[in-house]
């Protein structure tokens, strides 16, 4: 139960929270109400997660409605991290705790011994305080050097050295599991905790309790536990022990969009923006369209380790590298700039160091690249001019038409040798209706490079350009 009050109005001791008529409830039990108020409204979960409509998302449903503890598998740049911390908006907007609590004490059973000795001494009295939903999700990503004192706690010195005896619960230090009660909290490349740490949670999965270093005491947390790893790792015995896979109640698989449009959403919903690029950039839907291909020509390329996958941030990095490279192209032709098939080869920069290939041969990275980019290409141009007729086009390259294009070319010189070229300015047309010379010039290269892919065009590099004959 969720209390809508103001923060002048709201209970601030013990007493005040029990006359208001707030009944606390357990965390799965909190996130399971919240996420079945959204079902009935008809409310969309997780806003901005693309892709997952008809997937991952009703699997998580069926986790969070059955009370389970969940492990996102999937491979890098599949959104993982995201939809676990989105887990967050399923919380109330705020709960009660014992006022200075180090792990988010319910007021009306108290676990720690500060707290129980507060309410002991103070009564109805004890003060409360408030925690927002943001400060009830804890994180952290495994790696070798995480200790058991880490996450679930240790011996304060510090505390010992001011009085206390060692036997004292109050000498205790807790970790970031304790300190998440009544709260969610996430292992990020779960099969990376080393063993000893790994059999450090199965009290916490199965029991909901924690033991510190060999105090007879025991916390009974409340606490849902989430964890995202990849399937390489997961699923190769010895990276994560059987009884801690058991004890998920949930496994759900991610995957990369399986759709070209989702993938452009994607991009377009996280690239970097800058106010001065949109105002001087015009993107046109197949430049998008080339630089999703590319990704999803990676993915099934045999040439790249598919094991670590080829991550929605490659298409999100080169869609970046484009824009930036035609933003440069309007600073220096003061004019608005649409990117091109000459700004590609740019990407190189933001796809080498994203994906793994299966051998390390000198400058292979390079080609198979280039190599993505001309096959993105034609299928892209193949998709939207395929069914033109460019017998016309041809003829005027038969006569002896040659085009020149390059990334520092200013678009009024396309304009200016082409658009009075029918032939040319019906699948320009086709490709961007628009008047705009940047545009203009973004199309041209695209049909021309597509019909030299397609073997209609010859094509040679000129002093740093290409030049496009029969």
């Amino acid at each position: 139960m969720s209390l809508a009050k103001s923060p002048a109005n709201r209970p601030s001791t013990v007493g005040d929270l029990k006359s208001s008529g707030y009944h606390p409830a357990h965390i799965k039990e909190e996130i399971r109400r919240n996420l079945i108020s959204i079902i009935e409204k008809g409310d969309r979960l997780f806003p901005g997660i693309v892709g997952f409509e008809d997937t991952v998302i009703p699997q998580l449903e069926n986790a969070i409605l059955a009370g389970q503890d969940i492990v996102l598998l999937g491979e890098r740049g599949q959104a993982k991290s995201r939809i676990l911390r989105q887990l967050v908006t399923l919380l109330d907007a705020e709960i009660p705790v014992i006022a200075g609590c180090e792990v988010n004490d319910n007021p009306f059973s108290p676990i720690c011994r500060r707290c129980k000795d507060l309410v002991s001494d103070k009564g109805d009295g004890a003060p409360v305080s408030w925690l927002p939903r943001d400060r009830r999700y804890g994180e952290k990503l495994a790696t070798p050097d995480i200790s058991v004192a880490d996450l679930i706690g240790e011996i304060d010195p510090i505390r010992v050295a001011e009085g206390r005896y060692l036997a004292d619960e109050l000498t205790i230090h807790f970790g970031l599991v304790p300190r998440t009660n009544r709260g969610i909290f996430c292992i990020n490349e779960l099969p990376d905790l080393a063993e000893r740490i790994q059999v450090s949670l199965f009290n916490l999965m199965e029991e909901r309790d924690i033991q510190i270093k060999g105090y007879r005491i025991v916390l009974p947390l409340d606490v849902m536990l989430v964890a995202s790893a990849n399937p390489e790792d997961y699923t190769n015995r010895g990276r994560i022990i059987t009884p801690l896979k058991d004890r998920y109640g949930a496994q759900i698989r991610t995957h990369y969009p399986k759709l070209p449009e989702h993938e452009i959403a994607i991009i377009e919903q996280e690239h970097s923006r800058f106010a001065d690029t949109r105002d001087r950039v015009i993107v046109p839907q197949y430049m998008k369209e080339v630089i999703a291909e590319i990704t999803r020509l990676a993915r099934k390329s045999p040439e790249i380790n598919q094991r670590s996958g080829v991550s929605l941030r490659v298409s999100i990095a080169n869609y970046e590298t484009l824009l930036g490279s035609a933003f440069k192209r309007s600073l220096r032709r003061r004019e608005v700039a649409s990117p091109r098939v000459s700004d590609l080869p740019g990407i190189l920069a933001s796809t080498t160091g994203k994906i793994e290939l299966e051998t390390t041969e000198e400058g292979k990275e390079g080609r198979v690249v280039e190599d993505l980019i001309k096959k993105a290409v034609v299928n892209v141009f193949n998709r939207h001019v395929g069914t033109a007729d460019l017998s016309g086009l041809v003829t005027r390259f038969d006569s002896g038409l040659i085009v020149e294009t390059g990334a520092d070319i200013p678009s009024a010189r396309y304009v200016e040798k082409l658009r009075g070229v029918d032939d040319i300015s019906k699948v320009v047309q086709k490709l961007v209706p628009s008047e705009e010379p940047a545009t203009f010039a973004s199309a041209v290269e695209l049909i021309l490079e597509g019909m030299h892919l397609n073997r209609k065009l010859n094509r040679e590099m000129v002093s740093g350009r290409y030049q496009y004959r029969r």
